[in-house]
């Protein structure tokens, strides 16, 4: 469950952290509120959205995020079939509202994904329609991509289709409520599925190599009127949730591979060297590796609250790195496959939220219902890796930079202050980066630090104009 640091923002001050942000926003050059034309066709196209397809607003959907979202792309209804499972899987249609080639898809492009930052996020698409009209929010019909999936007893895919649709959720729900529910044995229906197809679908995510890092997330959370830093561990509901949208984005990848045509997210193995570096962490840091084990197997029986498994898991995160995507028109590319899924993978279940899946989705009805993929999302395909790459870097430079501020705002007024921390990494070059359990930070330290203990460290620097926070060993 949560960890949540004691020390918050004293009310206020906020505003000075708003300057802050603001300053982020200008040196990314985030962009501000959306064009005039932009906003304008938005709230057109709200009101008049392409038909919806197949009437499934009988299905009762429901959708599970965290509290009060309301980008709402995934909805989903479980069903248990004789010897396996029905899957239905509502994915907001963008593409009934936002046409390649318009003004609202131009500006996309150019945003690429919604950037999340603690003083305003900045969407990808106007919030008429990411927060409204193209939102599955409860109540509401709304057009939707449906996946419809079966699976076998084992929780295996034995068929596939996709298709537009209207659809009507009938509840939001948090993880907290799911994971209570499955907890206390209330959950039925399709809470209680989730929970037994999503069991079966990681056990299948294990057995074919993949790997998940089960590692805290720091993050930002408003709190009365100011920001905390709280770690917090995924909880198994958001395992559970997550092998649905992997469940998709792995048959649309088969599809698209089929077909020849479409854009996947792809990972390369790891390198032997960065393997190898591992593997040597994990001997001196004692974490079984069994002979002939994967990493992935390895990963999965880890507890990241424990402080070896913690600097393991810390370390192990090289082995993740150099994912993008791969479009192709014709054969597919040589490199088609996610490592970390353990398959071919794609991004399709958070058009609000991400650019790719909008189009990925378009060309995914266009092979389900056999007919040519429209030549406007033929043409932008070969653009779309670089824009998401862009995208994707911008996002994580904002969102390192923010909480960069945060922990250095925090800390601003405990310069030589000592605090009991666990060293998760250790650089060639001397020092390495400690992990605080409270406040929430993780920053540099100087010293010859050992990896996987708790040491004592004293705070030497803590400046937010330049973001920097660093501990020394006394």
């Amino acid at each position: 469950m949560s960890k949540t640091t004691s020390i918050r923002v004293p009310a206020g001050v906020p505003a000075r952290l708003e300057d802050g942000f603001g300053r982020i926003r200008r040196e990314l050059k985030l962009p501000d509120a959306f064009p005039a034309r932009v906003a304008e066709e938005a709230a057109w196209v709200a009101r008049v959205p392409r038909p919806g397809g197949e009437d499934l607003t009988g299905l009762p959907f429901i959708t599970v995020d965290p509290p009060g979202s309301m980008d709402l792309d995934q909805a989903f209804h479980l069903e248990r079939l004789r010897g396996g499972y029905r899957v239905w899987y509502a994915i907001a249609d963008v593409g009934a509202f936002v046409r390649p080639g318009g003004v609202i898809d131009a500006e996309a492009r150019a945003r690429g994904a919604t950037v999340y930052l603690p003083g305003g996020n900045v969407p990808l698409h106007p919030p008429v329609l990411s927060e409204g009209a193209a939102s599955l929010l409860p109540g509401a019909e709304r057009p939707a991509v449906v996946w419809r999936i079966d699976l076998d007893g084992d929780g295996r895919t034995v068929g596939v289709d996709v298709l537009r649709a209207l659809v009507r959720s009938r509840e939001r729900l948090d993880y907290e409520y799911v994971q209570a529910a499955v907890e206390t044995g209330t959950a039925d229906g399709t809470i209680g599925l989730l929970a037994e197809i999503g069991g079966l679908r990681l056990a299948l995510e294990r057995d074919r190599g993949g790997v998940t890092l089960p590692t805290p997330e720091q993050q930002l959370v408003p709190s009365d009127g100011g920001y905390r830093l709280e770690y917090r561990l995924p909880l198994p509901a958001e395992a559970w949730n997550a092998q649905l949208s992997l469940l998709a984005g792995t048959a649309a990848a088969q599809l698209m591979l089929e077909a020849e045509i479409g854009v996947l997210r792809v990972l390369p193995a790891p390198r032997p060297a960065d393997l190898d570096r591992v593997r040597r962490v994990a001997l001196a840091l004692e974490v079984p590796w069994p002979e002939g084990a994967a990493y992935g197997a390895v990963v999965h029986g880890l507890d990241a609250k424990l402080p070896r498994h913690a600097a393991f898991l810390h370390e192990a995160r090289v082995l993740l790195r150099g994912a993008g995507y791969a479009a192709f028109d014709g054969t597919p590319p040589k490199l088609a496959e996610h490592a970390a899924v353990a398959a071919p993978y794609a991004h399709v279940t958070a058009p609000l939220r991400r650019l790719v899946d909008r189009y990925a989705s378009e060309v995914c009805l266009a092979i389900a219902a056999g007919e040519p993929v429209p030549s406007d999302v033929r043409r932008a395909l070969a653009e779309l890796p670089e824009l998401m790459a862009v995208s994707g870097r911008r996002a994580g430079a904002a969102e390192r930079a923010c909480v960069d501020l945060v922990e250095a705002y925090l800390l601003r007024d405990l310069i030589g202050q000592e605090f009991t921390a666990m060293v998760v990494d250790v650089h060639e070059r001397g020092g390495g980066l400690v992990q605080l359990a409270d406040p929430a930070v993780i920053a540099r330290c100087d010293g010859d630090l050992p990896l996987g203990e708790h040491v004592t460290v004293r705070l030497i620097r803590a400046e937010p104009a330049t973001r920097e926070v660093r501990f020394a060993l006394p």
